[in-house]
């Protein structure tokens, strides 16, 4: 009788493990599933990149980003931005008898 007790709580300890090695199978699968959508999004977004750079306009764009130059007959425009003007005012009554001491 005790034999058959140990075995029935060692068969039960073998599924209890079993059942553990399952959930974690199904979490991972769960993470591998999520990583694969990725690469499968990237590999689109790849596919996409060397067709437009398949193309004469692909090319010409990332030579003109990648290198930074102009095509023939191109000019350059440089944008200059407004010079700020510092405000004089007159000091106040306060700050010039401030200023006396």
């Amino acid at each position: 009788m005790g034999a058959l007790v140990l075995v029935a709580f060692w068969l039960m300890s073998l599924i209890w493990g079993l059942a553990e090695k399952a959930r974690v199978a199904v979490g991972q699968e769960a993470e591998v599933r999520h990583e694969f959508e990725g690469l499968e999004v990237r590999r689109h977004t790849l596919e996409a990149n060397l067709a437009e750079l398949d193309t004469p306009r692909g090319k010409d764009e990332a030579i003109r980003t990648a290198f930074g130059v102009a095509k023939a007959g191109e000019e350059l425009i440089v944008v200059v931005p407004r010079a700020t003007s510092t405000a004089t005012s007159t000091p106040g009554f306060w700050q010039r008898v401030r200023h006396w001491f």
